[in-house]
Order: structure tokens, then C-alpha cells, then sequence
């Protein structure tokens, strides 16, 4: 689906860019800044693919990832100061790219014959680790380790996915609706700062 495609590039600028930023914020120099944003955005997807035989993985087979991260590299250099003042852009399109790579993720696993429950965990995967790796080569300890709700926004959307296709098999609209769950449960926790401490 053209839109879905259109979505993921967009998504993984927006991962690409808050890589970046990052690591400029860490002192790195402009490579350093590249493969942290190069990690963010495909990291995940990477670790996926690898984990379920897809090689080889998926942006090396289409070479418009590897300039969208480029243009958010630029992007990110050029505007650092104006985009942290739209933090909460940021959040907005950093929460439907989990949305979307959480459901692309679990898509491409059931395509490669894998269970659903193994499909959510590994949308899960391609949604969080590029995260994940970046804060680990920054520094920072990862937002799934901390008491914000961010992984299981994704197991939520994922499993709400699978339903969905098992009993309304129209898949453009559950994927907007299985977005929507991650979105608004990620929302809420962080507008409510609800957490999974016990």
C-alpha cells in the first residue's frame, strides 16, 4: 500500500531526526551523529529481519531509506534549534511510528509462516530496539527499561491487530485502528505518567 510505504519513510526520518538530535546533544561529531541516526531509524527493523531469516534486510533493498535518513541528518543539523522547540510534534510522529513499525513488523513475521504471538513480539522489536540501541551507544538508559509505558503500547496495538484480522479482515482499516491503540495508550501514559512500578 502506497501510503503504508509513504508512512514508514516518514516514520523513519522522524526516528533518523530524534537519533540525531541526540546525539548532538551527546558532543558526538557528524558521523557519530549518522549511524546514531541510521540505528534509530532502521535498528529495529534490522534486528527483526535478522531474527527471522529476512536477509538481507530490509532498507538494503531499497536505497530511499538510506537518503531519507541523509535528509534527516541535514534536517536535523540545519534546524536543531526550531525543532526542539516542537517537542511535541515530535512526540506525535515518534508514537505513530511505533504504531506503524509495530504492525509492518508483525506483518512481515506472519508472512515469513511465524506464530502471532511471535509476530507481536517481533513488531514489537521493530518498533522499540532502534531505540533501544541507540540509547545504549549514547549513554542513556533504554525508555523500555524505565517505569513508562512504551513497549506495551506495542504489545497492545499488536494483539489488538491480530484480533481485529481474525474477526474483520479489512486490513487498511485495522491497521489505522491498531495505530490509534498505540497512540492512545502512549498518549494517556505519558499525559497521565502511568507506569507499570508496582
Amino acid at each position: 500500500m502506497d501510503w503504508i510505504y509513504t508512512l514508514d519513510l516518514i516514520g523513519t526520518m522522524v526516528f533518523a531526526v530524534s537519533g540525531v538530535l541526540t546525539a548532538i546533544h551527546k558532543k558526538f561529531d557528524i558521523v557519530g551523529s549518522l549511524i546514531i541516526g541510521i540505528v534509530t531509524a532502521v535498528g529495529g527493523g534490522t534486528l527483526r529481519d535478522v531474527l527471522i531469516g529476512e536477509t538481507p534486510v530490509g532498507w538494503m533493498k531499497d536505497v530511499n531509506y538510506l537518503w531519507v535518513i541523509l535528509i534527516a541528518l541535514v534536517l536535523a543539523y540545519t534546524f536543531k534549534s526550531s525543532i526542539a522547540k516542537f517537542r511535541k510534534g515530535m512526540f506525535l510522529f515518534d508514537t505513530i511510528g511505533i504504531g506503524l513499525f509495530t504492525i509492518l513488523g508483525l506483518q512481515k513475521t506472519l508472512s515469513v509462516g511465524l506464530s502471532p504471538a511471535i509476530a507481536v513480539m517481533m513488531g514489537t522489536v521493530s518498533a522499540v530496539f532502534g531505540g533501544v540501541i541507540r540509547d545504549v551507544l549514547t549513554g542513556v538508559v533504554p525508555l523500555i527499561f524505565r517505569a513508562e509505558i512504551y513497549a506495551t503500547a506495542c504489545l497492545a496495538g499488536g494483539v489488538v491487530f491480530l484480533l481485529l484480522e481474525a474477526f474483520f479482515p479489512n486490513q487498511i482499516i485495522n491497521v489505522v485502528i491498531s495505530m490509534l491503540v498505540v497512540f492512545v495508550i502512549r498518549f494517556f501514559a505519558v499525559k497521565k505518567k502511568w507506569s507499570l512500578n508496582i
